[in-house]
């Protein structure tokens, strides 16, 4: 960065050019301390997402403080457009989920719709049989005949 040079009309001496020193010396080393640049003491803030929406309501309920309030955060006018985006789609995507009328019950699977399907004919076989029987039973509890 800073590299000592001699001084440029000395620079052409027996044909041969100088090359610059890069070797600095005491007095150069202590001006380049007191000019370093200390690194800033502000730090990207990571707002977490209770706050963002915490600054969106804020945003709201004063429209005329919102100035104040970026100033406050140190947050400039285009990172509250973007929460406000993002707010905005995410409230659009929740009420697009939500159907009106009544909720639907969720569907069966097919096999277990066919498994379902073959236990109800299985009970319907059953229940005939079981109707056959009792009506086999009143007859002879009757004593069978029709006439009486």
């Amino acid at each position: 960065m800073f590299l000592r040079e001699e001084n440029p009309m000395s620079q052409k001496k027996e044909g041969k050019e100088k090359v610059p020193n890069p070797v600095l010396s005491l007095e150069e080393i202590e001006k380049a301390k007191g000019l370093s640049v200390e690194p800033s003491s502000k730090r990207r803030r990571f707002l977490t997402a209770e706050k963002k929406f915490d600054l969106f309501l804020e945003s709201c309920r004063s429209p005329g403080r919102v100035g104040e309030m970026l100033r406050r955060e140190g947050l400039y006018h285009t990172d509250l457009a973007r929460i406000r985006a993002i707010i905005e789609e995410g409230a659009l995507a929740a009420l697009r989920s939500v159907r009106p009328g009544k909720k639907r019950k969720p569907s069966v699977p097919a096999e277990a719709h066919e498994v379902l399907l073959r236990e109800k004919e299985e009970v319907e076989k059953a229940l005939a049989s079981l109707a056959m029987e009792n009506q086999a039973l009143k007859k002879a509890w009757r004593g069978g005949s029709g006439g009486r």
